[in-house]
């Protein structure tokens, strides 16, 4: 089967039509879904009867709450905390995703470059409106790099500008990039062991490389999954504190 076919797009139900394009309960939405309601229910229900002497639920998601509030505050300072809840919702909501979708026949949310598009740019309005808000004209001392020689900053400030404008694109990128570059390869090799089990004994033995392939790469998948949540939320935080101290 056609590796790229697992990334299609497939329509439920149609809730109306806005001029030519279709309002649509899709395969998209139903794992975004899924993923909200597993999350919910490991935050709410685990801390819905807190004990002293925590279960393992109640651990999990104590040790994720202190594992993003750490990074928010060591990112971006303690005046970053009141974004506390926008970082976490977007590191739980992206970790989530990317993990449900190494489940075999479900389906890869960050895998669609519309969403990982949609959360770079909810960074980046946040970023530009409470900068503006926060600091007036001095958020745009982030443009000019701190002990930068005047005679340069015609040359710098643009490069700055350039940089800061294209944020969104690598922030949405990366996420996409590496999550469907990992499921395409993972269902060629898994292609390849159906592939060659059909050939009987050799068959079977010929796919033992495949297989275990397979395999590994599964296992660096769920840490590729793990690692580009707290990339993305990382920075997250890294572009809030820019928001917070242009120009540091």
């Amino acid at each position: 089967m056609d590796p790229i076919h697992q990334f299609e797009v497939t329509n439920y139900f149609v809730f109306a039509h806005i001029g030519g394009a279709e309002l649509a309960f899709t395969r998209s939405a139903l794992f975004m879904l899924i993923s909200l309601a597993l999350i919910a229910l490991l935050m709410i229900g685990a801390t819905g009867s807190r004990a002293m002497v925590p279960g393992r639920l109640q651990s999990v998601a104590e040790g994720t709450y202190e594992f993003v509030a750490s990074m928010l505050e060591n990112a971006a300072g303690p005046e970053a905390m009141k974004f506390f809840p926008l970082v976490f919702s977007i590191f739980m909501f992206v970790l989530a995703v990317n993990l449900i979708g190494l489940i075999p026949y479900a389906f890869a949310v960050t895998a669609q470059i519309i969403i990982t598009v949609s959360l770079a740019l909810l960074v980046f309005l946040t970023v530009i409106v409470y900068g503006l808000r926060h600091n007036g004209v001095r958020f745009f001392r982030l443009f000019v790099p701190s002990g930068a020689p005047v005679y340069i900053l015609p040359l710098l400030v643009p490069i700055e500008v350039l940089s800061f404008f294209t944020r969104p694109v690598s922030h949405s990128l990366r996420l996409f990039a590496n999550i469907l570059a990992g499921h395409i390869t993972l269902k060629v090799f898994a292609g390849f062991v159906t592939m060659l089990s059909a050939f009987g004994f050799l068959g079977w033995a010929g796919a033992i490389l495949p297989l275990s392939m397979t395999v590994a790469l599964t296992a660096l998948e769920l840490l590729v999954a793990v690692l580009q949540a707290y990339v993305f939320a990382i920075l997250t935080c890294i572009y809030l504190k820019d928001a917070i101290h242009p120009g540091h």
